[in-house]
């Protein structure tokens, strides 16, 4: 889609003489076929033909003031799209698409659905988001608060006031987008920032209090408009990606590591197990969705090895760390009662439990570049 998508230049181009028009007049040759010969072929149609055309303004929205606006499901299809110079709106797109630039926008609440490649703030001020992607950054940007889950290490640059929280958010097609998007639910590094330019004796960046809640930030849509339609819900509890402790401080000193290997019901088996160890008072702290090699099995579960190599060629394995007094004991009671026939590994006991995490953490946050 190319060069309408590349930021507005504000340079107004002057005594630029308007490009004239000449008529070139044609004859017909001798190989021309006579009027009343056999009818002319059909003209080849090629692929190109046969696009439905697009129409920049559908991906753009620019110079919005005291508005509500956006997408709603199935209007990008994962096509790139830009928001610029908006000021005091509330926007939303419910759709998942290929990478989304904001420029230049004040005062204004927005929500990103799942985007494939890059979200991209630039020269923005007192913004407010909800925001799933592959890759995070920001550059010239002033007081923004962020729930955000991305699957790579989030990025600000010259950026002063940037607090973060988790993603908590849900809507019907959500599940379907993250898919369409390539986005693991579990892969969230969202309290991993690293600030390309910090200032020696000042913090650019803070995470938000574990107490902060979405729709304190960026509101329901307006029930009169065009977005009424889609059910929202932004309770930590429904929400799509799981609510995790990231680099907040751990209450307890004992954490236990419990992975999944890939099977036909290994998601909600993650989000049954998150279900059970919160109802019981623990806290999840991260997660990780990745593929393993048999030498990965062998330095990550070390004597456990043998009998797991088999089971990562199904396909990728999903981990969580989970936190609190006594909770190997109690994963393995959940393991035994509620997954008795689902192949896991669980942490066996508290004096090794650290090592156990420390050793697939670092394993995967290698393996994905973060």
């Amino acid at each position: 889609m190319g060069c309408f998508f590349s930021k507005k230049s504000k340079r107004k181009s002057e005594g630029k003489e308007e490009p004239t028009t000449t008529t070139v007049e044609t004859t017909t040759t001798s190989n021309a076929v006579p009027l009343g010969n056999n009818s002319e072929e059909p003209q080849k149609q090629y692929s190109w033909d046969k696009r439905e055309k697009v129409d920049p303004k559908d991906f753009m929205l620019t110079g919005l003031k005291d508005v509500t606006a956006g997408r709603l499901p199935g209007k990008l299809n994962g096509q790139q799209f830009v928001i610029q110079e908006c000021e005091n709106c509330n926007i939303y797109v419910f759709d998942h698409s290929a990478t989304i630039t904001i420029d230049d926008c004040v005062n204004c609440r927005i929500f990103l659905g799942p985007v494939k490649g890059s979200v991209f703030f630039r020269d923005c001020k007192d913004v407010k988001c909800v925001v799933a992607c592959q890759q995070f950054r920001t550059r010239d940007c002033k007081k923004m608060e962020v729930f955000l889950c991305c699957a790579t290490q989030p990025i600000i640059e010259s950026s002063t006031g940037m607090k973060f929280s988790c993603f908590q958010y849900y809507y019907p097609d959500l599940a379907y987008h993250f898919q369409d998007a390539g986005l693991s639910i579990f892969n969230n590094n969202w309290s991993n920032i690293h600030d390309f330019t910090p200032v020696s004796g000042e913090n650019n960046w803070s995470l938000l209090p574990e107490s902060a809640a979405v729709l304190d930030y960026v509101p329901l849509p307006d029930p009169e408009s065009e977005f009424k339609s889609v059910r929202i819900f932004t309770e930590a509890g429904r929400s799509i990606v799981p609510l995790t402790k990231g680099g907040r401080r751990k209450e307890s000193d004992e954490s236990c590591l419990f992975v999944f290997f890939a099977g036909e019901y290994t998601t909600p088996n993650a989000r049954k197990l998150i279900d059970e160890a919160t109802a019981k008072g623990f806290v999840l702290v991260q997660t990780k969705e990745v593929s393993m090699r048999p030498e990965d099995v062998k330095r990550v579960f070390q004597s456990n090895a043998e009998e797991l190599v088999d089971w990562i060629t199904k396909g990728p394995v999903i981990a969580m760390e989970l936190n609190g007094d006594g909770v190997v004991e109690a994963c393995k009671n959940i393991a035994s009662e509620v997954f008795g026939g689902t192949k896991v590994f669980v942490s066996d006991n508290k004096n090794t439990s650290s090592r156990d995490v420390d050793n697939f953490f670092n394993f995967a946050d290698m393996q994905m570049g973060v």
